[in-house]
């Protein structure tokens, strides 16, 4: 009897989770070991649970879906990361393979799609939705230019802290949710600020929609 291929879902729509669930699991060889709504719960998770390969929305609240491969893949590196996104956009696909995902998926392909994908990565072989242009992605990899230049003053703590300032969260409730003092987070505030060169709440957020943190739409 064959191992089955272990994956953690993440996506922050409880609904959706189920469908992807639900179509993950029947195929014969997949088991669902772990589910998070948010990319900091994906984080915590993929520490603690040791699984195959983690289906990740790329616009996660908390931390974006992007960060959470990155820090997965230090953590890491033998968990496959395919991305989940309604985006077919080539700068999309170009940030999260610069990110460490091995597969990008569209989430309105057909479960064929899904299925052939998961076959793919766990082949060790990079898969891009049908809907994608790969010579597109392969000319802006060749660029390198995709790594969040802006951002790359950033330590971690601060990129999760300005993430969750531009979904509008108080300096408290960041306490909260990173388990911080609240006097933490100001200084990462007033850190992450200065080293950015942006002192205002709409310049952080055209600087996250810029750098893929937040899509226009969020």
């Amino acid at each position: 009897m064959s191992l089955k291929k272990t994956i953690i879902l993440a996506d922050d729509h409880a609904l959706v989770r189920a469908g992807i669930r639900s179509l993950l699991e029947s195929l014969p060889d997949v088991e669902v070991v772990a589910e998070a709504g948010d990319g900091l719960e994906a984080v915590e998770i993929a520490r603690r649970q040791s699984a195959d390969a983690i289906l990740l929305d790329i616009t996660l609240p908390g931390l974006n879906g992007l960060e959470v491969a990155r820090q997965i893949s230090k953590m890491s590196g033998n968990t496959r990361i395919i991305m989940l996104s309604m985006h077919a956009g080539p700068e999309y696909v170009a940030r999260a393979l610069t990110a460490g995902a091995i597969g990008y998926l569209i989430k309105d392909s057909a479960f064929e799609e899904l299925a052939a994908a998961i076959d793919s990565v766990f082949r060790g072989r990079r898969y891009l939705s049908s809907a994608i242009d790969p010579e597109l992605v392969e000319s802006l990899l060749a660029a390198q230019h995709l790594d969040q230049p802006e951002l790359a003053v950033l330590t971690q703590r601060q990129r999760q802290i300005l993430q969750l300032i531009v979904e509008g969260s108080g300096t408290r409730e960041i306490a909260e949710r990173l388990f911080v003092s609240v006097k933490t987070v100001e200084t990462h505030r007033a850190q992450l600020m200065e080293r950015l060169g942006i002192h205002d709440i709409p310049g952080l957020v055209r600087l996250a929609i810029r750098s893929g943190i937040l899509t226009p739409e969020q």
